[in-house]
């Protein structure tokens, strides 16, 4: 027996047979041919519009049982209209690239973009444009990826890493659960997994060595274990936790929405981390108390300019309205020196996570900053928006920003555009030196909202990407608790109220410590805020 961990995508336990899944992506050479532009171009859109019919088949199967997972067919569709990713292929195809590697080459270029985001959804959504793109290649040159596995018996699907598409393929019926060597808690393996109710461990190194076709697991969604070759006293445990998950569950969802007496009397809201209008409906769905964290670097990715004012003011919009009321805090950008956006001409940077990223990129660009600015002014009469600035440092940046502010503020007055006058602004805490002088900063912000995946990461200077020093990645270590405490201190001191919106926020274990620091607010992933409830409704 033995034991793997990774990272637990969707709650459950399940007990049965390996069943391996490997794909071989499609190769496509680097070559040029003399064939006319016209031609190419037809080759193309023929491509584009048979993948696009085969994309709204998957989303039809997954959408009769599924109805949430198949949203992310719906995003699917919307890759294939991209503007910027069509001028992107139709130049190459001028250059005289064919018509597969040019597809390849641009999808590539656009999911290397999202890759190198700090911000883990976006990072993942990488896996779908190469999805999208297998799919218009394997039109393109008649073909499909090899290796697709039949479920013979029902089965747990071990896998480098699985599609939207691969996963749409598979009898599931016979998916008994997922274990997959890539992916994180927000890709879409583990969103499709979680919609369909399958347990599913993620991020699981060297799972395709250590693990054999027909090998007895267990996996524990919850805890991202995964067990090879149980004993039997093993499996009747686990059937066990197995039942008593399934009756929590169960509870949890018919007490999602209710409004109950806590047993503290402190008040402690929950809310959601999201990163585009389409998840605000999971959200609603599991009672969230607001949006605690709303991305918007999803706006300004894949494009060749920044989005208009108008587009940001939309995507603002809908969310506040939606919300109805609930506070919505709309983070701004928060891209930097290591992101591959044309339109910004960012220098190449030795050691990006250190430099012009966050509010530092936003008060060089001044332009962009007063843009989106402006966008969430306009939107902030159509529900209870905040405004959140990333990276602040030293008081001067909120300072400046503040001033900037002020001066969209009044252009808007100028022309007599409505806006929340009173809209609360704060700050991200995720550099200690922010946290080491939150006392002087509070005296400048409605709020804090403490971002601990990069709290932890520059507290010991260790990139939390970097799997060589996963060891030195502690939430929970006592010199960063101590700087979460010295955040709600200063700003209970100063009659203001401190936010959770990292990773901590959402774990079971750290929960009842946040709220012992005196913390106001966690915001987290949707899929974890029926536990936290339950969490809270207990202490």
């Amino acid at each position: 027996m033995k034991e793997l961990r990774g990272v637990g995508a969707s709650t459950g336990i399940v007990v049965g047979p390996a069943k391996i899944c490997q794909y071989a992506e499609l190769e496509v050479a680097e070559a040029k041919d003399e064939l006319p532009f016209k031609d190419k171009l037809e080759t193309l859109r023929d491509a584009l519009e048979k993948t696009t019919n085969d994309i709204r088949q998957s989303y039809a199967r997954v959408e009769a049982t599924n109805p949430k997972g198949a949203k992310i067919f719906e995003a699917h569709v919307l890759f294939l209209q991209d503007p910027t990713l069509l001028e992107r292929i139709e130049s190459m195809l001028r250059e005289g690239y064919g018509v597969a590697y040019s597809v390849k080459r641009s999808f590539e270029e656009s999911a290397r973009q999202l890759e190198q985001l700090e911000d883990g959804y976006l990072r993942e959504r990488a896996g779908d444009l190469r999805d999208v793109s297998e799919r218009v290649l394997g039109t393109i040159l008649h073909r499909s990826k090899t290796g697709a596995v039949l479920l013979l018996e029902p089965s747990i699907i071990v896998a480098s890493d699985l599609t939207p598409s691969d996963t749409a393929r598979l009898d599931r019926s016979s998916v008994l659960g997922f274990v997959t060597e890539k992916g994180g808690a927000t890709s879409h393996t583990a969103i499709l997994a979680e919609a369909l109710g399958i347990p599913a461990v993620v991020g699981v190194k060297n799972a395709l060595r250590e693990i054999r076709d027909e090998d007895e697991l267990i996996i524990d969604g919850r805890q991202g274990l995964v067990i090879v070759g149980p004993e039997e006293e093993t499996i009747r445990a686990y059937a066990r936790r197995r039942e008593e998950l399934e009756r929590e569950s169960a509870t949890l969802r018919e007490n999602a929405t209710l409004t109950r007496p806590r047993r503290s009397s402190k008040k402690v809201e929950v809310t959601a981390n999201i990163g585009s209008p389409r998840d605000v409906e999971k959200a609603l769905q599991v009672g969230a108390d607001g949006v605690g964290l709303y991305r918007t670097e999803f706006l300004f990715l894949d494009r060749d300019c920044p989005p208009s004012e108008e587009e940001q003011f939309e995507a603002y919009r809908i969310v506040l309205e939606q919300f109805s009321g609930k506070p919505v805090t709309i983070r701004t950008l928060d891209i930097g020196g290591d992101k591959e956006i044309r339109y910004l001409n960012l220098d190449k940077e030795l050691n990006p996570s250190l430099g012009v990223r966050g509010i530092r990129l936003c008060l060089e660009h001044r332009d962009l900053f007063k843009t989106q600015l402006r966008a969430v002014l306009r939107a902030s009469t159509y529900g209870r928006a905040r405004i959140m600035y990333p990276m602040v440092a030293v008081r001067e940046e909120i300072v400046e920003a503040r001033a900037v502010l002020e001066e969209v503020k009044k252009e808007l007055t100028e022309n007599g555009t409505t806006f929340d006058k009173g809209i609360e602004v704060g700050i991200m805490v995720e550099v200690p030196s922010a946290a080491l002088n939150a006392e002087e900063l509070a005296d400048h912000v409605d709020f804090f909202s403490i971002g601990t995946n990069d709290l932890v990461q520059y507290t010991f200077a260790a990139d939390r990407t970097n799997e060589n020093l996963s060891y030195l990645y502690q939430p929970q270590n006592s010199a960063v608790l101590g700087l979460v405490k010295m955040t709600v201190d200063a700003s209970h001191r100063r009659g203001k109220w401190t936010g959770v919106c990292g990773e901590l926020a959402g774990d079971a274990e750290a929960i009842p410590t946040l709220v012992g620091l005196g913390v106001d607010e966690l915001s987290m992933s949707s899929q974890k805020i029926p536990f936290a409830q339950k969490i809270l409704f207990e202490l």
